[in-house]
């Protein structure tokens, strides 16, 4: 078997990051300019294909043979790239450096990753190229200066074409050192098959309807408009949507100091009575205005393809961490709920863009806008939507993880957990935890209890939980997280089993077993490589580079590695503890659940276009009637997993048209 390193420097008209690959390489202007490879490890070649050279046909060949595993170190782009002039090249003869480096828990980016694992110079990734992207890779404003083109080409700077040559070439030497480097912690093959898999879907993409989205970016655009134009006439203000004048003025109407006019606060003074109309109008329109924004919908515009569709919605390994998909472009991961009725209506509104119609049916346009966003994903005309969603699936996952029997038995029956763990916690029958009952309102502190405080969270995860808004008072909070922890020993015993494993893995070495999961430090010793891994049933592991044993702010061992601060995007060093490990372990078995049952859907024939945490949308001509195919594949998730056969799975959903939220 040989080994391909490439590296494709290209040219389109359409913006990369807005629109997305499958776009940008649809454009009918996409050209590849260079095209750098390494054979086996041998010295980088490049071909100028910009000025007029060609692949030669062994290389054809070789992109195409199942002989050469091409390595690329962000693979889908040049996958994609090569399949639009070549055909559909198989994903099974490809290896992505990124993914590799995100699964040994390195963070993304060619660069970031090189100086994350300390590359030598020579092999460091060049700091030119953003500029030189810039001059050869997208359009140029035309000038007198340039003679009003529209892109510049080698021959208007050779001086930085060579820079850019070698820029590119480069690029293959830093992604062939990054490889060998973690070519002693290789990705499991079954977690290969579902990168590939991953590429099939994200290239699958989904249908739009754009007639909707473009009547709700017009509908936003006049709302706005209106608006801003009666607060401006309410308060004088220039920008009444500027926090600083508007604080401002609010404090100069009401007297009041305020410190921000974030959601709550806005929400806080509305329910004062003693505001002036002005102001309570002002007020109002600063919470609708906080609900006009059409990003979501500005991202489907320039994202769609030519055929009606939007690719590469999911980003595979994008939560470093557990290993779970993150959303890219839409980010359809995180959109409103839909609670709008009757939404047929409203969508047909929104299409005729009938904005007196959607305000007397609706009230608020911005928020039934908002809602319906998830709507805008359709399946075409002769095909439907198959929704399907894991119940619970972290609540019952730390459940079989942990061994906690009452829980268990739970999800293998009524599946009430929050009136399960109410009923446990304060030691009332379950029965007697209905509507109607007294007792009934204990449910509310099972609910944020279970939300809260299943990774060692305490009095601050309730309240960021929201039990305070719930009405439950902030001196009960303390007796809620022992009750909750009293009833769930085993969950609390797994936090601190898993602190210590982690603290003797680090300090001694060698292996730790605690239930399932299986606690190494692993080392390359060629390379000065250092990892904790926790090997998960399915047989991936979670990766935690360069692990330390320091002293946290209570004088306890505190458990450290090297990873990516969310908030700076800093390699830094972070700290961990039990309950947090526990986190990412079952975020992680979860995201393993999910994978799994997609390679079963796939396997079925039915076609997943994308995935919402732990829910999947399968686009599909009906076969059957909507309860026989909705069966089908809520029976395909409910199957045990085989390397999980006692962990209870149940999956429910829905069939229709267009994507929404129940």
């Amino acid at each position: 078997m040989h080994h391909l390193s490439i590296d494709l420097e290209t040219y389109s008209s359409v913006p990369l990051a807005k629109a997305g690959a499958q776009k940008y390489i649809q454009s009918p202007d996409f050209q590849i300019l260079l095209f750098a490879y390494s054979v086996d490890g041998a010295p980088v070649e490049i071909i100028d294909l910009a000025r007029g050279e060609y692949l030669p046909p062994w290389l054809v060949q070789a992109i195409t043979s199942p002989d050469y595993i091409k390595h690329a170190y962000n693979a889908p782009f040049e996958w994609g790239c090569l399949s639009k002039f070549l055909g559909a090249l198989p994903p099974s003869q490809w290896r992505c450096t990124m993914f590799h480096g995100l699964y040994c828990g390195y963070t993304a980016g060619l660069e970031a990753t090189g100086k994350a694992l300390g590359l030598p110079e020579d092999k460091k990734k060049l700091n030119t190229g953003k500029a030189l992207i810039r001059y050869f890779c997208v359009p140029c404003k035309p000038s007198k200066a340039n003679g009003q083109r529209t892109r510049n080409l080698p021959h208007h700077d050779p001086a930085k074409w060579e820079l850019f040559r070698e820029y590119c070439r480069q690029d293959v030497v830093t992604e062939m050192e990054i490889e060998r480097r973690l070519s002693a912690f290789p990705v499991p093959d079954f977690v290969q098959k579902q990168w590939e898999t991953d590429l099939i879907i994200n290239a699958r993409g989904v249908a739009v309807d754009m007639e909707l989205v473009d009547g709700a970016l017009s509908l936003g655009a006049t709302v706005r408009q209106n608006l801003m134009t009666e607060a401006m006439q309410l308060s004088g203000l220039n920008n009444p949507n500027s926090v600083a004048q508007l604080t401002e003025w609010l404090q100069e109407e009401t007297g009041e100091e305020l410190a921000d006019l974030r959601k709550d606060t806005v929400a806080r003074l509305l329910k004062e009575d003693n505001n002036s109309l002005k102001v309570r109008r002002m007020l109002e329109i600063r919470q609708e205005l906080g609900k006009t924004s059409t990003k979501k919908y500005d991202a489907i515009e320039a994202a769609v393809c030519a055929d009606g569709r939007v690719r590469g919605l999911l980003q595979f390994y994008g939560a470093n961490r557990p290993g779970r998909w993150a959303g890219r472009l839409v980010q359809v991961q995180n959109l409103p709920r839909t609670y709008t009725e009757p939404l047929d209506l409203a969508r047909e509104m929104v299409q005729r863009r009938n904005l007196d119609g959607l305000r007397a049916v609706y009230g608020s346009v911005p928020d039934t806008l908002s809602q319906l966003i998830r709507t805008a994903f359709i399946a075409p005309e002769g095909h439907v939507f198959i929704d399907a969603d894991f119940s619970a699936i972290e609540a019952r996952v730390i459940s079989w993880l942990a061994g906690e029997q009452w829980r268990l038995e739970v999800f293998r029956t009524h599946g009430k957990i929050y009136e399960a763990s109410a009923s446990q916690m304060f030691g009332v029958p379950l029965e007697h935890i209905k509507k109607g009952r007294p007792e009934y309102a204990l449910r509310q502190k099972g609910k944020v209890a279970e939300l809260a405080l299943g990774y060692q969270g305490s009095t601050g995860a309730l309240i960021n939980m929201g039990a305070l808004d719930m009405g439950i008072p902030e001196t009960d909070l303390p007796d809620i997280v022992s009750r909750w922890r009293e009833a769930n020993k085993r969950i609390r015993d797994l936090w601190y089993s898993m602190d210590n494993a982690a603290i003797q893995v680090i300090t001694q070495g060698g292996t730790v077993g605690i239930n399932s999961l299986i606690l190494s430090r692993e080392y390359d010793c060629n390379q000065g490589t250092d990892c904790m891994t926790i090997t998960l049933p399915s047989g991936r592991k979670l990766y935690y580079v360069s692990p330390s044993i320091g002293q946290n702010q209570w004088d306890k061992p505190s458990i450290a590695y090297m990873g990516m601060d969310q908030k700076t995007k800093r390699w830094k060093r972070i700290e961990t503890y039990g309950g947090k490990l526990v986190e990412n372990c079952v975020q992680a078995i979860a995201r393993d659940c999910l994978a799994d049952t997609i390679e079963r859907l796939e396997a079925a024939g039915l076609p997943v276009i994308f995935h919402v945490h732990d829910e999947v949308v399968i686009d599909i001509t009906p076969w059957a009637d909507n309860d026989t195919m909705l069966d089908l594949v809520c029976s395909i998730m409910r199957t045990p997993i085989s390397w999980a056969p006692d962990l209870p799975l149940n999956a429910d959903g829905w069939v229709g048209h267009y994507f929404r939220k129940d």
